[in-house]
């Protein structure tokens, strides 16, 4: 009994202990990350972002189509202060969870996809793709699952849905870490 109560508890902290680790990450903007994530050696994903929709997805919350477009939703006030717009154009979250350097009007930016990365930033932390999962960076383990996620956004509950295209969306915005060698 004593053996499988310490089994017990050896699979709790097994599993709390990373879940508490990575629930109070902060999300740190754009600027962190692009410190490391502009040059060739991590493939210009800064560049990459920059030239995407997502880039550019608050700053469409703050024209008059936006608003038209909230307003035959029924939602009252400007589409850049209404949730349901700004759940899918930009990184929403709870205010204590964001450090001081980030900006919403970044819109879907990296830490919208990656999770909020104060835990996971640190270059030597970094330097490891494992070490950078198990301090909160979200991974998806196949297209299936990437396809999962853009799919919380990219659904017909968009007022301006347009069929998603998965592959053809994922190479305008992919942007993989060259191998080294």
């Amino acid at each position: 009994m004593k053996k499988i109560q310490a089994v017990g508890l050896f699979l709790a902290v097994l599993i709390l202990v990373p879940l508490a680790a990575t629930a109070q990450n902060k999300f740190v903007g754009t600027k962190s990350c692009f410190m490391c994530h502009q040059t060739e050696k991590q493939g210009k994903q800064k560049d990459i972002w920059l030239k995407t929709a997502h880039a550019g997805a608050y700053k469409t919350l703050t024209t008059a189509k936006a608003d038209e477009i909230a307003k035959a939703k029924g939602i009252s006030g400007p589409a850049v202060a209404a949730k349901e717009c700004l759940e899918c154009h930009t990184t929403v979250a709870d205010a204590k969870l964001l450090d001081k350097g980030f900006d919403v009007k970044d819109g879907v930016q990296c830490e919208t996809c990656h999770g909020a990365g104060s835990a996971y930033r640190n270059m030597t932390i970094m330097k490891s793709h494992e070490k950078s999962v198990a301090a909160g960076m979200r991974e998806f383990k196949d297209a299936a699952a990437t396809e999962a996620f853009c799919k919380t956004c990219h659904n017909s509950k968009s007022p301006t849905y347009k069929e998603f295209k998965f592959k053809e969306s994922w190479e305008k915005i992919k942007h993989m870490v060259p191998k080294a060698g």
